[in-house]
């Protein structure tokens, strides 16, 4: 949890209070349960995860002092590795989240409204060549 709730407060910054708060509950108890979760370690820590839905990168976050130094990119290329073609969706306001994705070989599938939030998310996918 430490990891989203670290990495949220810099990616995420547009989101309630009132929504992360929700999040901290479904999180645990309704998303990871219904996932394939693979963590990254480091001195037996947890600095980084991601949880897939089948193809569908369902999260994927990293300890902000461990970002840029190849966590994520291990994580999605586990998740490459095991489904090969993936999707996931982004919001339009994270520009982190998007430049990351957009760095890994994910393209523009469309835009549309997130209700939870009212906020607007990238639907994107990246195709195994």
């Amino acid at each position: 949890m430490s990891s989203w709730e670290n990495a949220s407060k810099i990616a995420h910054s547009f989101l309630t209070e009132e929504f992360l708060e929700l999040e901290r509950y479904n999180i645990p108890n309704v998303y990871l349960p219904n996932a394939d979760t693979w963590v990254a370690e480091k001195d037996g820590q947890v600095i980084g995860f991601i949880a897939l839905i089948g193809s569908e990168v369902g999260a994927i976050f990293v300890q902000p002092c461990f970002q840029g130094a190849g966590v994520g990119w291990a994580l999605m290329n586990k998740a490459q590795e095991l489904h090969g073609n993936l999707e996931v969706e982004v919001f339009k306001d994270n520009p982190i989240g998007r430049k990351f994705y957009s760095s890994y070989g994910f393209e523009y599938l469309e835009e549309k409204h997130h209700e939870p939030t009212g906020k607007q998310v990238l639907r994107l996918k990246f195709t195994k060549e």
